[in-house]
């Protein structure tokens, strides 16, 4: 408390030494007459010289609480617009010069001040007062003067001149303390008249000193004390009047309003209330009014890109009906073309028929002949005449016209479904697609192929000519994976997962893994897409005949979660889009892209939801089947060429299951290598899979191979499916334990494994081998010569052994993040700044629908303000302090919880897309950068409603700025929470930290360092700092005082508002790299 006030008296006397005092400076010898104009204008030129030397001291030596010393000057001490208080005090008191304290005299009055802690108001004896002589000048109030033969001079400051002579009342406009003998010039904001004495009380009003009891004569003189508002209270003008001069109070007018030490009267705004005497002017309409200014531009604002969104969507919607209509009438208009023609063939055969016999057999013949070579001598032998004829007509055009059935379609497409990247030019030039004509491309392109599937289907003879001739049928890359002696277990407890799995996934194919609950079906799926950490992995997997990671084909791998992990608040359309922008390659035109697109939205069955939100768990959407098979066309839509799907048709009736399986034999078609897992699928859905693993428990394979076989394969283990019974819900059973093999067989269910090695000669791993020998002798002679190896230990783990796991574990999963393997999928994907496009765009989208929640955010913000303004009401005693503690409390608590939603809810989605490969950097960036709205906009909020109802003497753009860089700040700590932490547990956090913090922050006995570390306390040094600057003239000692006790500094708002900004930008480092770091569940 001392060194607060040392800090702020020091300061006082530095400025007390530019005084106008110091204009008598030279004038010794017998007291001077009444100073006239001319006079003080020449000792107005000397106090200027005399300025110029002080500044430097002022500035280097107290410039924590004064920013411009010339300025602070000017609005404390610069009378020279009135100087009527001198001439009044010269005709009073002609030899008032020689009654004005020197600086020495300056120093001992606030140095005694000090010492007392500004709890009492009188100094220590000295040579003018003490126990031996104490003169009327001593009393508070009044002042003496010097003897004639004494040249005072003002700036002297060691020694006090003896002044004991002519003790009167100071005079108006200074202030005498009491012990001293001299007059202090009072600042500008202070009204000093001469006190009169009050009779009831006995005090001098408005002073509250109490003249001596013992000297009837002796009355009320000046004022006595200058201080802070806290000690000095009575010396400011008071509120409701303003002083233009030290001794002059006036009424504040209407229209105006005059806060406390105010020396001139500030307008009202027109629109607020402001009688006469108004302390503050009535802003809460203001507040009001931005308020609801705010809220119209953000429903304007919301409306506008909500109408922008339907319009688009609308537009689109018309130009996929028109291309649907298009291409429907493109169809019929072909099938109406292949009925005449087949008229006409079957008329004119039947001419030639009538004709030549002869030479219709002939024709014949020679065909049989030529096409043995396609190897269809078969179907000719079994054909009609009538078809023989087509393709006699066919054949005339050297069969270049088989396929006329299917593009001969009235507009054809300008791209074809066989190149891998087909016209790669086909949107540039002069044939530039407009969205109608692509569109229209797409589902003329879509209708050959359901024609090609039919014919397919229907096995007649123009369709497997049809087939056997056209050469559009795409194809994408390869990946075979070969699996042998694959063995994965926990680092963690040794517990094994999957033991001595050998096979193959063959591309073309769709694979069931089937088995029971626990048999590791999933895990193996994981294991095959690279997916697995904290597992100790063994054996090969191969490929396409090579060793090389699987993380290098991931650009072209699919892989479908068990769980819908989509984004709810998107359309299935705009789920889909998304994911064919971000993983197609970046040069494929986009009517290739709509192709994709619209191909899997039409397989998939989506076309009736396609403009329907997926929907959340709050919010209600699309169904759980639809749901289900947007999660799969995720990664439909990137054409990959293996697809990994854990569980696709759980949840699914089975005409949702048939659709989907029949969506992806269309995408096995083209060479992808599809392996699921499935559960308990219907007889008709399993006999549509070309493959089959069956696991059972331990993570053993019971059987591999096509499932045209598996029937076959147990019946000769005496294993026969009853009648009436699902074949894969009975061998499932078997291995569950549930029901036994059968009385025809010796086989035991746990036998079935170790018969699989045996029957296709795989190694038997060394556990399983004393087994082998009560396995049916039929089953002996695949049993490999290999003993190799040693039985791995089966004692328990210590706790030692689970905390090494555990941290390898982590380990395993750090690694798994960060490294980074060849890329050999030969897919240039889009790169970071087109991926942070097209995330900026979801992530908008996003906020759009979310415009309830923030809008919830928006007006809880504004309730704070509003609360806290008018708890706060400006309180000029602290500089606001107080209100701005809460405010800081309150914008960071509501700023941080607001945040967490930017990615405590889209965990899940976030690990999917960058498993996928998507880019981190890109999906971070574009939530900060659409978070920047709501960075400039809770300002606003909030400062509409706490500014106007608290009503600070700083100005509103000045407290912005600072608002600014704290939700900025807090905003970058909500990330870090939301990543790091669970839901309750970072909203635990963000309700804590801010309070913690802040009264961390305020207490002064803190370390300085400590303090220094805490974000509240640059926030709270801003808003004092700004608000400081408008305390001046008599509020100088109560602004230095208070920045001396928190150790401020009013040249650091820059500073202040670089760290909050820097502390933001740190926290957002600190949260991606948690982000890309962190892989929880």
């Amino acid at each position: 408390m001392r060194a607060r006030w040392a800090i702020a008296v020091a300061i006082a006397v530095l400025l007390l030494g530019r005084l106008p005092a110091g204009r008598f400076q030279g004038i010794g010898g017998p007291v001077n007459p009444p100073p006239t104009a001319p006079l003080l204008l020449q000792l107005q030129s000397t106090v200027d010289g005399l300025t110029r030397n002080i500044f430097p001291a002022v500035k280097d030596n107290y410039g924590f609480c004064i920013k411009d010393p010339q300025d602070d000057w000017d609005r404390t001490f610069n009378y020279t617009k009135d100087l009527d208080f001198l001439g009044d005090c010269a005709d009073r008191t002609p030899d008032f010069s020689a009654r004005l304290c020197t600086i020495a005299e300056v120093k001992f009055y606030f140095s005694s001040f000090i010492e007392s802690g500004g709890k009492t108001s009188y100094l220590k004896p000295n040579k003018n007062c003490n126990s031996s002589s104490w003169v009327p000048g001593c009393e508070p109030g009044w002042a003496s003067s010097v003897t004639p033969d004494v040249n005072v001079d003002l700036q002297e400051s060691e020694y006090i001149p003896l002044r004991t002579l002519d003790s009167q009342p100071c005079c108006a406009g200074f202030f005498c303390p009491y012990g001293i003998t001299c007059m202090i010039p009072c600042p500008l904001g202070a009204y000093c008249p001469v006190a009169k004495l009050n009779g009831t009380t006995g005090l001098c009003d408005p002073y509250k000193y109490q003249p001596p009891p013992s000297k009837p004569n002796h009355t009320c003189g000046g004022a006595d004390i200058w201080a802070d508002v806290d000690h000095s209270g009575d010396l400011f003008c008071p509120a409701g009047y303003y002083c233009p001069s030290t001794i002059q109070k006036n009424n504040c007018s209407s229209g105006h309003f005059c806060r406390m030490g105010f020396t001139h009267e500030t307008s009202c705004y027109k629109s607020s209330t402001c009688h006469s005497n108004s302390e503050k002017q009535n802003t809460t309409i203001f507040g009001a009014l931005v308020m609801v200014a705010l809220i119209l531009l953000l429903l304007i604002i919301y409306n506008f890109s909500d109408r922008i969104l339907t319009y688009r969507e609308r537009r689109q919607a018309k130009s996929r009906e028109a291309a649907v209509r298009i291409a429907r009438e493109a169809v019929q208009a072909r099938e109406r073309w292949k009925a005449a023609k087949n008229i006409a063939v079957k008329h004119a055969v039947g001419i030639q028929n009538q004709i030549s016999r002869t030479f219709s057999r002939k024709v014949s013949n020679k065909l049989q002949e030529s096409y043995k070579v396609l190897g269809l001598s078969r179907q000719l032998s079994d054909a009609s005449t009538s078809d023989i004829e087509e393709l006699s007509m066919l054949g005339n055009n050297n069969m270049t016209h088989s396929s006329e059935k299917i593009s001969d379609i009235s507009e054809s497409p300008q791209m074809d479904i066989g190149d891998s990247y087909p016209r790669k030019n086909a949107t540039k030039g002069k044939h530039m697609h407009t969205r109608t004509r692509i569109f229209k491309d797409a589902y003329i392109e879509i209708e050959k192929e359901k024609v090609l599937q039919q014919e397919k289907k229907n096995l007649t003879f123009s369709g497997v000519i049809s087939m056997a001739t056209k050469n559009e049928i795409r194809t994408r890359p390869i990946i075979e994976i070969t699996f042998k002696d694959l063995t994965l277990v926990l680092k963690r407890n040794k517990k094994q997962l999957l033991k001595s799995v050998t096979g193959k996934l063959i591309p073309g194919h769709v694979t069931a893994i089937m088995g029971p609950s626990g048999a590791g079906k999933t895990t193996f799926l994981t294991a095959l897409a690279g997916k697995t950490s904290g597992c100790q992995m063994t054996g090969l997997v191969l490929i396409n005949g090579k060793v090389e990671p699987i993380r290098s084909y991931k650009k072209i791998i699919g892989f479908v979660p068990q769980d819908d992990i989509v984004h709810g608040n998107l359309t299935v359309e705009e789920n889909l889009w998304f994911s064919a922008n971000c993983r197609l390659s970046a040069d494929m035109p986009t009517a290739n892209r709509v192709l994709i697109v619209e191909r899997t939205i039409e397989s998939l069955g989506l076309q009736s939801v396609r403009n329907s939100l997926v929907g959340t768990v709050e919010k209600r959407g699309i169904s759980g089947g639809q749901r289900k098979r947007v999660n799969v066309g995720l990664e439909m839509v990137m054409e990959p060429s293996l697809l990994i799907l854990d569980e696709p048709t759980s949840g699914l009736d089975s005409s949702s299951s048939l659709l989907l399986l029949r969506a992806l034999r269309r995408e096995a078609l083209e060479g992808v290598n599809i392996s699921m897992v499935v559960h308990q699928p219907s007889y008709t859905l399993f006999s549509m899979f070309d493959d089959l693993i069956l696991l059972a428990k331990g993570g053993l394979i019971a059987y591999q191979g096509p499932v045209r076989k598996v029937e076959e394969y147990f019946s000769g283990l005496g294993i026969i499916v009853p009648e009436r019974v699902n074949p894969p819900d009975y061998f499932i059973d078997i291995l569950e334990g549930i029901v036994k093999p059968g009385t025809s067989t010796a086989v035991k269910s746990n036998q079935l494994p170790l018969i699989w090695m045996l029957h296709n000669g795989y190694n038997v791993p060394p556990d399983m081998r004393n087994e082998v020998d009560s396995v049916n002798a039929s089953f002996r002679s695949g049993i490999s010569s290999d003993r190799g190896g040693s039985d791995e230990d089966s004692g328990d783990t210590d706790v030692w052994g689970d905390i090494k796991g555990a941290f390898e574990e982590k380990r395993d999963h750090i690694e798994h993040n960060f490294s980074k393997s060849k890329d050999l999928a030969n897919r240039r994907t889009p790169g970071k700044l087109k991926q942070y496009k097209y995330y900026l765009g979801r992530v908008f989208k996003q906020r759009l629908r979310e415009a309830t929640t923030q809008a919830v955010d928006y007006l809880i913000l504004g309730l704070a303000g509003v609360c806290l303004g008018i708890l706060a009401k400006g309180n000029d005693a602290n500089l606001g302090v107080a209100g701005y503690t809460y405010t800081i409390i309150a914008v960071s608590l509501l700023g941080q919880i607001g945040a967490l939603r930017s990615f405590s809810l889209e965990k899940l989605q976030y690990m999917r897309e960058r498993a996928s490969g998507m880019s981190s950097l890109a999906y971070f960036l574009s939530k900060d950068t659409i978070d920047h709205f709501n960075t400039a906009v809770k300002p606003v909020v909030y400062l509409s409603m706490f500014y106007f109802f608290s009503n600070p003497r700083s100005s509103f753009a000045d407290n912005y700025i600072v608002l600014l860089a704290l939700v900025y700040c807090v905003t970058g700590i909500g990330y870090t929470f939301a990543i790091c932490f669970q839901p309750g547990s970072a909203q635990l956090w963000s309700a804590l930290l801010p309070v913690v913090l802040t009264l961390i922050s305020t207490q002064q006995r803190n370390s300085k360092i400590l303090t220094s570390l805490c974000y509240p306390k640059w926030a709270l040094e801003a808003f004092v700092i700004v608000n400081a600057e408008w305390y001046s003239g008599v509020w100088l000692i109560t602004r230095c005082g208070l920045l001396a006790k928190f150790h401020y500094d009013i040249n650091h708002w820059a500073l202040c508002i670089a760290v909050l900004f820097v502390y933001g930008f740190v926290f957002r480092c600190i949260a991606f790299i948690c982000m890309v770091i962190l892989n929880k569940k």
